[in-house]
């Protein structure tokens, strides 16, 4: 499809709304690659959506000296704990994970990521980061400025969450 179709909105004169729309449509087409890869990922890593999460939130925990209980996995991927324990047992005994007592807590556990599977992760993803890394690194200052401001834009337009309309209720 043609970036200029302006596919969700409409064919418009005006090419300040042309860019904008050109715009959106690079950012959906980065967002299907980033799917796509994020996909090939667990594919490779043999694991669902939520197992990959639960191991990234984990490493990013280790890496800042943090220990994460169950439950704070199941509110970070907004799954009950039930649901958490099946992930959590199925990334046990795959070798992802472990239990461990929490140190000051003797009622409370704690999961933490196996060394191998920081291994795993690095290997899988690592070449992708040097490329992702090598996209922008050449950027001047004013540039990743404007990226960064236009995400955060964009973030904050998609964060937005409307209320639920009622058919029955006039609006």
């Amino acid at each position: 499809m043609d970036a200029t179709t302006g596919y969700w909105y409409g064919e418009d004169d005006d090419s300040r709304r042309r860019r904008a729309v050109d715009l959106l449509q690079a950012f959906r087409l980065y967002r299907a690659a980033e799917v796509a890869m994020r996909r090939r990922t667990r594919d490779a890593m043999a694991m669902g959506e939520n197992d990959l999460l639960t191991l990234r939130y984990l490493l990013k925990a280790v890496r800042e000296d943090r220990l994460v209980s169950p439950a704070e996995l199941a509110r970070y991927l907004g799954v009950s704990t039930a649901s958490m324990t099946v992930i959590i047992d199925r990334l046990e005994k795959s070798g992802h994970v472990r239990r461990g007592p929490h140190p000051t807590d003797r009622r409370s556990i704690v999961v933490i990521p196996t060394v191998e599977t920081d291994e795993e992760v690095r290997r899988t993803l690592g070449a992708m980061h040097v490329r992702m890394l090598d996209a922008v690194s050449g950027m001047t200052p004013d540039e990743t400025r404007i990226v960064m401001d236009c995400l955060a834009r964009m973030q904050a337009a998609v964060d937005v969450i409307e209320p639920a309309h009622d058919e029955t209720t006039p609006a």
